[in-house]
């Protein structure tokens, strides 16, 4: 006789329930299975498809062409502190690992002040720095006064609201595709005074928010930045392209305007990890503060203690660096102090009239050139408000020419011009509007470059080697001319923000 084991109705409900659920326990664990591998494979691929930066070579400070050159007391390891982290709406680029997808720049309204050109002096307060948060609107750590740059939306919005066109971007456009066509191979432009010429190009880029990441100049900037980068890296943080020649602290000061420029946008704002380019900013910064002259400006050769002490056609390009430097949030020892002391050199230079001198307060040419530079200089550092600044800007007013066929045809001085008058607004800004935006546009050669100047190249309050003539100056002209189109957007003025 054999036992049989009976359950109870109920016992085998209870083990009918648990059976289903285990069931669907089963089938939900094998679907998120499924799900979270489907997941990582995603990212695998996305990652894969990151865009890479490649490492530049770290020198260990084997100087390029003279190893005589005196080294100045400049700590290249200085502490410094870390850039802000990026949005999550960032561009990401990574040197060495994988990064996610880029996101796109949205296009958004950031508010603004009036720009109605008023009765002059309308934006007032001067540029403002950011609070180093970007102001959040998706844009990153983007100062505030380089926003309206990053966004073709708003280029276009600054060019109605400043007397601008539709033709003008067209025209920068252009330019960039003609720069991108002539870039040298190692990513430096022309074949002499290739650092000053590089930072030029490199700014215009940079004006129009073109950076390592941009689909159709990415390549190009990445090459420029890394040419600098290279030659700041081999040269414990000095740039130019022939130390012999006491000029090159033109070239230096241009290459850091750029390179800041670059770990402003590049890395600061859109998060793209560019190798060694923080430590070339910081080095080859320092290098230019450090090398101060004790009066003030910059000297050629950077001669600290010389009879001369510098001219402000020198110290104009250094303190727009400096602001640069500025932007990048990174820990420049003493920026505050040189930056003062230069403003201040610049204002021993200026004469009752409005009018700027040049080592002195005697002029070069008619004084128009170098009273557009010192403008700048004074609202950038201060406000368009400042005594310095409205002087230079009324005395522009009723001195200076543009004619692109004749010796009045000085892009550096109008480079500084265009700039100044636009802060400054008003009539103005009006009328120096007509007088330069229809001749750039008119100027420009079917493949983006621009005309060279007629009747033998002569040009007022211009160096000989910069009077017209040959590739050079053709690449010259036309960065200028680029910039001055830029003017537009490239600068908000006015944040209302202290310095």
């Amino acid at each position: 006789m054999s036992l049989h084991a009976q359950l109870s109705p109920e016992a085998q409900a209870r083990l009918a329930a648990q059976r289903r659920t285990s069931t669907i326990t089963s089938l939900i664990i094998a679907l998120l299975s499924m799900v979270l591998i489907g997941v990582i494979l995603l990212v695998i691929t996305m990652a894969l498809n990151v865009k890479e930066i490649p490492q530049i070579v770290s020198y260990s400070g084997v100087q390029d062409d003279d190893d005589s050159i005196k080294q100045k007391k400049v700590q290249t390891q200085v502490e410094r502190k870390p850039a802000a982290p990026s949005s999550s709406m960032s561009k990401v680029i990574a040197a060495n690992t994988a990064s996610p997808t880029a996101v796109p720049v949205p296009e958004i309204d950031v508010p603004e002040v009036q720009t109605d050109f008023g009765d002059g002096n309308d934006f007032g307060d001067g540029w403002g720095d950011g609070d180093g948060t970007g102001a959040g609107d998706g844009f990153g750590n983007i100062p505030t006064a380089m926003k309206k740059r990053c966004s073709k939306g708003d280029r276009l919005q600054r060019l109605a609201d400043s007397g601008g066109t539709p033709e003008c971007e067209d025209a920068v456009v252009k330019s960039l595709r003609y720069l991108k066509e002539t870039q040298n191979q190692d990513g430096s432009w022309t074949d002499q005074q290739k650092v000053g010429m590089t930072g030029l190009a490199l700014l215009a880029y940079l004006g129009h928010c073109e950076t390592a990441q941009s689909e159709e100049f990415g390549e190009t900037v990445l090459s420029a930045i890394t040419y600098l980068v290279d030659k700041a890296m081999k040269n414990n943080g000095k740039l130019a392209t022939d130390f012999k020649n006491n000029h090159w602290c033109y070239e230096h000061a241009i290459a850091v305007y750029a390179l800041a420029e670059a770990y402003t946008l590049c890395v600061k704002s859109f998060g793209e990890n560019i190798h060694q380019l923080e430590e070339a900013v910081l080095a080859s910064g320092q290098f230019m503060i450090n090398s101060q002259h004790q009066g003030g400006g910059w000297d050629y050769g950077y001669s600290e203690d010389s009879g001369r002490g510098g001219d402000t056609s020198i110290v104009g390009w250094h303190l727009q660096a400096l602001k640069a430097c500025k932007y990048t949030g990174l820990d420049f020892k003493n920026i505050t102090s040189c930056s003062r002391d230069g403003l201040a050199y610049m204002e021993r230079c200026q004469n009752s009239d409005g009018s700027m001198g040049y080592s002195g307060t005697g002029l070069h040419g008619d004084g128009t050139t170098l009273a557009a530079v010192g403008a700048l200089c004074a609202q950038i550092w201060k406000s368009s408000a400042t005594k310095m600044a409205r002087k230079g800007c009324d005395f522009i007013d009723k001195n200076m020419k543009f004619d692109w066929s004749t010796p009045d045809s000085d892009l550096y001085g109008h480079y500084y011009a265009v700039q100044a008058l636009i802060n400054n607004g008003g009539r103005e800004w009006k009328k120096y509007n007509d007088l330069f935006r229809d001749q750039v546009l008119k100027n420009q050669n079917a493949d983006g470059s621009y005309k060279d100047v007629a009747g033998g190249g002569q040009i007022n309050a211009t160096a000989a080697s910069f009077k017209g003539g040959g590739k050079f100056n053709i690449h010259y002209r036309t960065c200028l001319a680029t910039l001055m189109l830029e003017a537009y957007y490239r600068f908000l003025p006015a944040t209302g923000q202290k310095q």
